[in-house]
């Protein structure tokens, strides 16, 4: 498990700074499309395509990121009322149903990624299925963040945040 625990804590950690770098992107990009438009009174017409590209790079890096470290949206205070046996069915059951889920985003990104290969983002010159990279990378993220979990339950060790 070391070596999945050492690799998955590297991943979760360029998934954090791809995470920060694209919203950064984002203020400049959209500051640069305020700028051009309102002083220039050039307006930019790739802004608004780029910006949703690095929302889509956000959401999916910062959500793989956050199965990694636990931040996802959990039901703490309900689980802990429950008998021991009971919590470890149910996180056993969350882990399954995000690897679940991870399967789920990966392959249909790859899905929809072929579906418009051969189509050109308006005002960029990429096609449009690099749209759905970052949601085939995070999907393959939050299967193995979700492993490392799983493992953790049956070995009883703790995923230590990346962020630490």
């Amino acid at each position: 498990m070391r070596w999945l625990t050492a690799l998955n804590g590297r991943l979760c950690r360029w998934a954090l700074y791809a995470a920060v770098a694209a919203l950064l992107g984002i203020q400049a990009v959209v500051v640069w499309g305020v700028v051009t438009r309102y002083v220039f009174n050039n307006p930019q017409p790739y802004v608004e395509q780029i910006a949703l590209l690095l929302v889509i790079v956000v959401a999916m890096f910062g959500a793989s990121a956050m199965v990694r470290d636990a931040g996802h949206i959990g039901m703490e205070t309900l689980v802990a009322f429950m008998p021991d046996k009971v919590q470890f069915a149910v996180a056993v059951a969350i882990c399954l149903v995000m690897i679940f889920f991870g399967v789920l985003l990966c392959s249909g990104s790859m899905i929809m990624a072929n579906s418009v290969w051969e189509n050109i983002i308006p005002t960029l010159p990429i096609s449009e299925a690099v749209r759905y990279a970052p949601g085939i990378i995070a999907g393959g993220l939050i299967v193995l963040f979700s492993i490392e979990h799983l493992i953790a339950l049956y070995t009883n060790e703790e995923v230590v945040p990346s962020w630490n």
